[in-house]
């Protein structure tokens, strides 16, 4: 079968996506950082659910009643309702998380979900940013704080979405560009702040 270099970047798109890259970097936080912790399958119920669980169920639905066109979501227009909804869904799961007193950066990856997709959907009213690239960047972000430098490798896999979210006619250079600066300065920016490193 010949190489189709379409197929390629929507394979790349869907592998690097929000719903895949998120739950995975939660996974590594939780049961590499906390992992003896009795309570770690909590924490990782929450945040998956809030991730990956309730993200799918609301694309899904919307897709099937024609509130979007696609599940990558591709118009500006269509992303207020969806990105409302999961600004409440991070703000439960936050509510939900502190409740079983965690690691305070597991509270705070919930908080700043919830405060980041506010910031996405201000500027999705004017603009469109790439939720993949924010997402993508932002959870390295994440894992540099958890982590270390040793993180900073992941970043080798921005231009590469990069290539794919543009090659798809998906985003241009500047609206990858900004969601990949953008999401991890933010999430490295807030976790500092919220845990006093």
């Amino acid at each position: 079968m010949p190489f189709n270099l379409h197929r390629f970047a929507n394979v790349i798109s869907w592998v690097i996506s929000p719903i895949v890259v998120a739950p995975a970097v939660y996974i590594a936080v939780v049961l590499l950082g906390y992992g003896h912790d009795v309570k770690s399958l909590s924490y990782l119920m929450v945040l998956f659910f809030s991730s990956t669980v309730a993200p799918v169920l609301l694309i899904s639905g919307l897709k099937k009643v024609g509130k979007i066109s696609d599940y990558n979501i591709p118009y500006r227009e269509q992303r207020f309702l969806p990105l409302l909804v999961l600004i409440a869904v991070n703000a439960l799961g936050y509510e939900f998380m502190k409740q079983l007193h965690p690691p305070r950066i597991l509270t705070g990856i919930l908080l700043f979900n919830a405060v980041n997709t506010v910031f996405i959907l201000l500027i999705t009213l004017q603009w469109k940013i790439s939720i993949h690239l924010f997402t993508l960047s932002s959870s390295v972000g994440l894992l540099f704080m958890q982590f270390g430098a040793v993180a900073l490798w992941l970043l080798l896999l921005v231009p590469i979405l990069m290539w794919s979210r543009i090659f798809l006619k998906a985003h241009n250079l500047m609206q990858t560009l900004v969601g990949a600066i953008v999401g991890f300065v933010l999430m490295v920016a807030e976790l500092q702040w919220w845990t006093g490193l």
